[in-house]
């Protein structure tokens, strides 16, 4: 973008040319000239590979203070002609920082500009009149190069709201999968502690199986947590209904579940295995039911069961996550007291 405006050359090195000076002086200024263009591009080029908008501000600062020297320097062999390079000066300088901060010192380049313009032909018989245009090509480029930079500070503004949005959905996926894997199988360890404590008296091989069971579903919650952690944790519906199955039993509710998962729409199995674990967990958690039935269809499921039901705030607080969950998928959810117990429904 910022290499377009070397066209503004034209003007300044146009003057040196037509100078009432020596051939060496002239030669002189247009070298001058050039390597004011030169340095222009080469500080472009250097602040577009910076990796952060300071480091580009010092080297945009760097490049305008050599081509500010160079520009005068023409000017005081050629005359005010050379001034009209100032425009490059601006060009950099909206690249000299953060947004506000690059436009506020191109502002001040440009005033400054003006300021030292008006200055110099007002001293001059028919200044205004020969060299006016000078006046141009500032406004042009502040105007053209502070609507591009504007431009791309928004997007950055976009890019880091997109960024930050990421990273807190990231955060409450983590949050609720982790929240779902523990809580299941922690309240299965739980369950099945209990019933080993009950039975290390009076049937110590049924009671050393149940801590064996223990010992693996700790181990099998251990490996789902760093999948969780890492992205990779998938529920799969068939191995929740098992898991469901040994969840009640351990907890000594009637159970009557269904043995095909795949009446289940394939689209759906994923969050619908999510639904069916954070219910059961409920179910065996805080229901004290004595039965509980799950239902797949095609577009869903539906649990229930014949405990002390749960109350409009529980069923808001409680299952917050799984909510956002099915609503992620497209679905709806749906949470209440039953007659008697709870009922569980996620459809699609």
């Amino acid at each position: 973008m910022g290499v377009v405006w070397v066209v503004f050359m034209a003007f300044p090195i146009t003057s040196a040319l037509d100078a009432d000076v020596s051939d060496s002086t002239r030669g002189l200024a247009v070298g001058l000239l050039l390597a004011y263009a030169a340095v222009y591009i080469a500080g472009y080029i250097w602040m577009i590979r910076s990796d952060d908008w300071g480091r580009a501000a010092r080297r945009g600062i760097t490049a305008i203070v050599v081509m500010v020297a160079l520009m005068i320097a023409a000017a005081l062999l050629i005359g005010p002609g050379a001034l009209g390079a100032g425009s490059f000066l601006i060009s950099l300088a909206m690249f000299c920082g953060e947004a506000r901060t690059a436009v506020i010192f191109s502002t001040g380049i440009l005033i400054a500009e003006y300021s030292a313009l008006a200055i110099v032909l007002s001293a001059m018989p028919d200044g205004f009149g020969e060299y006016g245009v000078l006046f141009m090509p500032p406004a042009i480029v502040y105007v053209s190069v502070g609507v591009v930079r504007l431009i791309i500070a928004a997007q950055e503004r976009h890019d880091t709201i997109e960024r930050q949005m990421a990273l807190v959905a990231e955060r409450e996926r983590v949050a609720r999968d982790v929240h779902d894997v523990l809580g299941h199988s922690l309240t299965v360890v739980t369950v099945k502690a209990e019933l080993a404590e009950r039975l290390i008296d009076i049937d110590p091989a049924r009671a050393k199986a149940e801590i064996a069971e223990i010992r693996s579903l700790a181990r099998e919650s251990l490996a789902e947590v760093r999948a969780t952690v890492a992205g990779l944790r998938v529920a799969r519906l068939g191995d929740e209904l098992d898991a469901a199955r040994t969840a009640l039993a351990g907890a000594g509710i009637a159970a009557e579940l269904p043995t095909d998962p795949s009446v289940v729409d394939p689209r759906h199995r994923i969050v619908v295995a999510w639904v069916l674990r954070e219910a059961i967990t409920n179910v065996v958690r805080h229901s004290r039911a004595e039965s509980c039935v799950v239902t797949l269809s095609h577009d869903g499921i539906v649990v229930t069961d014949d405990g002390i039901g749960v109350s409009p705030g529980e069923a808001e607080r409680g299952f917050r996550g799984l909510r956002e969950r099915v609503s992620t998928a497209g679905g709806s959810f749906d949470v209440g007291t039953a007659d008697p117990g709870t009922r569980l429904e996620a459809r699609w």
